[in-house]
């Protein structure tokens, strides 16, 4: 969908249009960060090992792509819209080729450990004397700062996510650590950062035409999203302490819902709409704290009034007085819900099963701009021959070459 305000003014022109990435990326920090500049228009190119490919192929649970191929969820669910070249840049001639892709693309993104890619010969430092107007960005879960004791260290998304503190807040102290509890934020939340950046070094290029490097941590990104346990201690209040507002899920009769009300107006509604005035001149709900401290009393309350309503009703009753609730949705509430429908917000990737795979639709709603046609992920080494023909206008007999040596897929 376009945005409505606008339905007849439609761009042929997308946003990044013209913008080219060479992204060595693997599993989702990156990729995810890829996809969604792919999205709004740019070119991605990926580049994978000849015979591995991404490690986000393997992922469970995996389905069978077009090509028959069986393909991991995290790999369909991060990479529309890209192409795909097999390069083994472990090999000479692999990083020979790469060094001849380099100037032809605005930026070069990759997501190896620290040290990975200078190994290679294709860091910042060797490729920027290609090109000073190059765009480096490295996603690493430490970063590559030597001062850091952690730099080395292998990291996945709940690594950087237990140590922001995450895990920690408005956690009881004998409760056992949950571990990703909103799925992979450590890698989405990192590479929405990372899509911050590169927008920024494309224009910081515009104005002054130079190259940039870009050195992100996953455990940075994830202390920017969790800033709330260290500001809290700061101030003097233990993270692990529930906040003294109403931020809590109730069990009604079809389901579950979650409230916040955090100011006395709002509370004033609360228990006007449940028929419990009389709680406004009641000494255990007169303080925030209060609230929490009687919070079975309200859940209580919230069961006998919502009776048989739906979660959807509830919600409804509640925000027509202000007040601030959802329904907590199982994955098929979430497909069939109307909101998610109308704004595209869940795709169908083809497969060859019975059933496509869903993935997330583009958020970015811009007037005019309509949302990209669904492009699969492609399959390994895909756009190889395509890439290397019209790049670096290698014949026919060179690809083979290449290819029967295992430098290339």
């Amino acid at each position: 969908m376009g945005n409505a305000s606008e339905p007849d003014k439609v761009s042929s022109i997308s946003p990044l249009q013209g913008v080219r990435i060479l992204a060595v990326e693997q599993m989702q920090s990156l990729p995810f960060a890829t996809q969604m500049l792919a999205r709004l228009g740019a070119e991605v190119v990926k580049v994978e090992h000849p015979v591995r490919g991404d490690l986000g192929r393997s992922s469970l649970p995996a389905v069978n792509d077009l090509s028959g191929n069986k393909v991991g969820a995290t790999f369909i669910r991060n990479n529309l819209a890209k192409k795909s070249i097999g390069i083994d840049l472990k090999h000479e001639l692999g990083q020979k080729l790469f060094k001849r892709l380099v100037p032809k693309f605005d930026v070069v993104a990759e997501n190896f450990k620290p040290g990975t890619m200078k190994s290679f010969g294709l860091d910042y430092s060797s490729l920027s004397s290609l090109d000073s107007s190059l765009i480096y960005i490295s996603i690493s879960g430490f970063g590559h700062d030597p001062d850091s004791p952690y730099m080395a260290w292998p990291a996945f998304a709940p690594i950087a996510e237990a140590m922001s503190g995450l895990y920690t807040f408005n956690r009881p102290p004998d409760q056992e650590v949950r571990v990703s509890p909103a799925g992979a934020l450590g890698d989405t939340g990192t590479g929405l950062f990372a899509v911050v950046a590169i927008l920024a070094a494309l224009r910081y290029r515009e104005a002054t035409g130079a190259g940039q490097y870009i050195d992100l941590a996953m455990f940075d990104s994830m202390i920017a999203f969790a800033d709330i346990v260290p500001n809290y201690f700061s101030m003097g209040h233990d993270p692990r302490t529930p906040s003294s507002l109403i931020n809590h899920g109730f069990k009604i009769a079809n389901g579950e819902i979650v409230i916040q009300i955090g100011r006395e107006h709002q509370f004033k509604r609360f228990v006007e709409i449940l028929d419990k005035e009389e709680w406004l001149e009641d000494p255990r709900f007169s303080t925030r704290e209060g609230w929490v401290e009687n919070i079975e009393t309200l859940r209580n309350a919230v069961h006998e009034w919502a009776g048989d309503q739906s979660p959807i009703e509830v919600c409804g009753s509640l925000a027509s007085a202000g007040i601030a609730a959802a329904p907590s949705f199982e994955a098929e509430d979430l497909i069939n819900d109307p909101h998610v429908v109308s704004r595209n917000m869940l795709v169908e990737v083809p497969t060859q099963d019975s059933t496509p795979a869903l993935a997330a639709g583009n958020p970015i709603k811009m007037a005019g701009v309509e949302d990209e046609a669904v492009t699969p992920p492609p399959s390994l080494g895909e756009h190889t021959n395509q890439i290397l023909s019209t790049e670096l206008d290698m014949t026919e007999s060179q690809i083979v070459a290449l290819r029967e040596k295992g430098i290339i897929k």
